[in-house]
């Protein structure tokens, strides 16, 4: 059984940074691709960013130049370095694994960017 753990969200001022984990636990986190979506108050969930097995990544292009995603699979972990937050960086974001067909989700962590 696959679980996906997140941290690292909280309260930043705009123009700071913050960084996210996301643990996974299970044997698969080497071959999967892994991702970062968000969703913000009355929206749809959205992707910021991937990483694949292989280390190619993809990003939104609202957070292009700001964040990268990178992953430890030493440690079956993902990250979110988030610099140059906006208040429209404001969601929950949760932590995605795709691996052999299967998806799973973590629970999410909030980040609010706000004075």
């Amino acid at each position: 059984q696959v679980q996906l753990v997140e941290s690292g969200g909280g309260l930043v001022q705009p123009g700071g940074s913050l960084r996210l984990s996301c643990a996974a636990s299970g044997s698969i986190f080497s071959t999967s691709t892994m991702g970062w979506y968000r969703q913000a108050p009355g929206k749809e969930r959205e992707l910021v960013a991937s990483i694949t097995s292989f280390g190619t990544t993809n990003y939104a292009d609202s957070v292009k130049g700001r964040f990268t995603i990178s992953r430890d699979s030493a440690k079956n972990t993902v990250y979110l370095q988030m610099n140059r937050l906006k208040p429209e960086d404001t969601a929950v974001y949760y932590c995605n694994m795709k691996s052999f067909g299967m998806e799973y989700w973590g629970k999410g962590t909030l980040v609010t960017v706000s004075s």
